[in-house]
């Protein structure tokens, strides 16, 4: 990549950049030309053209995706205070938008949503963060720590990682009516396989819950589980949820090779430190562990 194009996709990243922090505020297309040092007659034109959609529908698609992830995972946030949030001035006005987009109202949604719709929704935004996802790892930061066992409860998914949603929901509710809150016990997610397995249904992950009792890990398909104790490397990941593969990839195919170190037998796990949509999605947190030898 060239000094110029670089600098190019530098001034379009603090766009993105801005749009995360400020997600609540009224960004228009001058707002945001500016932060990216362009007029604003070029910028619309260079923001559709390097992430093939409008700046516009690119606000209206993160903050869909919030109250989305509200509707679906926080169960006390009302649709009223979702659709406020969400920039609409009315509840009706935010329901009309959202059946346009993922075919269901908000309270249908909530209560059992088409998932299949949601990823075909939110494919556009997918593509436009990929094109400037440039995460780059060093090895300073990668920590290697003695962690102790952990009893948890967990759930399975196994199959289409488009379906996870649904047994995310599943466990959050079992995890609320059994008081797990996560200010109180700590979420992993243990990851068995590839993000894009072949095929998709060898998909499986764990999703964890530190418990002291066994009496937790009871019904509604929670097990009983353990994550064992040992040496692991460690490395914090910010920012939305596609950074893990990379993330992961990084572990695996960089740092590990040149780190004289020799993987275990357990499979790559990850703690949810903060979680969208409790943060904005840049802030959520995620610390990955690979388990050394």
């Amino acid at each position: 990549m060239t000094a110029r194009l670089q600098h190019y996709h530098a001034r379009m990243q603090r766009v993105l950049d801005h749009i995360d922090r400020h997600l609540d505020d009224d960004l228009d297309v001058t707002t945001l030309s500016r932060v990216a040092a362009f007029s604003p007659f070029h910028f619309h034109r260079q923001f559709s053209a390097t992430f093939g959609i409008t700046v516009h529908r690119y606000l209206q698609l993160l903050r869909m995706k919030r109250a989305s992830y509200r509707l679906a995972y926080r169960s006390g946030d009302t649709v009223t205070d979702v659709a406020f949030d969400a920039g609409y001035d009315a509840p009706d006005a935010f329901a009309r938008a959202f059946r346009r987009r993922f075919g269901q109202s908000p309270s249908s949604f909530r209560s059992e949503p088409d998932w299949e719709a949601w990823h075909a929704a939110f494919g556009p935004l997918d593509h436009a963060r990929s094109k400037l996802l440039t995460q780059t790892y060093s090895p300073d930061d990668v920590t290697i720590r003695d962690v102790a066992p952990i009893a948890v409860a967990f759930m399975e998914h196994r199959g289409d990682p488009a379906a996870l949603g649904a047994t995310i929901q599943r466990f959050i509710a079992w995890r609320r009516a059994n008081g797990l809150t996560p200010k109180n016990n700590p979420t992993f997610n243990i990851f068995h396989t590839d993000p894009r397995p072949t095929p998709i249904t060898d998909y499986h992950v764990d999703l964890c819950v530190g418990v002291d009792s066994p009496r937790h890990a009871l019904g509604d398909g929670i097990e009983a589980g353990n994550i064992p104790g040992g040496r692991r490397a460690v490395l914090r990941v910010v920012g939305p949820g596609d950074k893990l593969e990379a993330a992961a990839l990084y572990l695996y195919r960089n740092w590990l090779p040149q780190s004289g170190e020799e993987a275990g037998d357990f499979s790559l796990y990850g703690q949810r430190l903060a979680f969208f949509p409790d943060v904005p999605e840049h802030e959520a947190v995620v610390d990955l562990f690979l388990p050394l030898k």
